[in-house]
């Protein structure tokens, strides 16, 4: 019997380290596994830089942290595509992608707040906070949605290209031209 699947589990997840198990739990072929392990990474790692900074720790650590971030995001970026056309077939990862820019824009702006010492900082960590989880609930949807069947979407028909049905727009003017006296 089959568990539950990450959509149903995603109810549940409550930190990125809930996210990171969630990852572990299920694979469903090798670009997901390097997929879900990419993202258990940029998890961790968003994680940390939140925390370090719910914990009021020493801004030079803080520094530390996104640099690492912003640098595994943008890696991230890239590995997403280098993803098979099933993956490019997904609406999910176009959505996806986006969130992640939006997450490195906003790790951008945190960090420049931080670096002048600005009063919109803890404005800025939340935006980050508030991207974060939009990108990894995004992200699970992909994966979520790929697992799912969502590759079948890429793949070729299998039936001859002389058995299949002509286009809706064919139908209609060949139908309208009957019709005609």
């Amino acid at each position: 019997m089959p568990g539950p699947s990450s959509s149903q589990l995603l109810n549940t997840v409550q930190s990125s380290g809930d996210v990171s198990r969630l990852l572990r739990e299920g694979v469903a072929d090798e670009e997901s596994r390097q997929f879900r392990d990419a993202l258990t990474s940029l998890s961790a790692l968003i994680e940390d830089a939140a925390h370090l900074r719910r914990a009021c720790a020493d801004t030079s650590a803080i520094f530390w942290s996104l640099e690492h971030l912003k640098r595994a995001a943008r890696e991230h970026q890239f590995f997403l595509t280098g993803l098979g056309s099933a993956w490019h077939a997904l609406y999910e990862l176009g959505a996806y992608q986006q969130a992640l820019k939006d997450l490195r824009d906003a790790i951008d702006l945190w960090h420049q707040a931080l670096t002048r010492q600005s009063r919109s900082e803890p404005a800025c960590f939340d935006a980050f906070e508030r991207l974060a989880w939009r990108a990894l609930g995004e992200a699970m949807l992909v994966i979520d949605m790929y697992e799912q069947g969502g590759a079948m979407l890429s793949e070729p028909s299998p039936e001859p290209v002389s058995t299949r049905r002509p286009p809706v727009l064919a139908r209609l003017r060949r139908w309208f031209a009957g019709r005609k006296p």
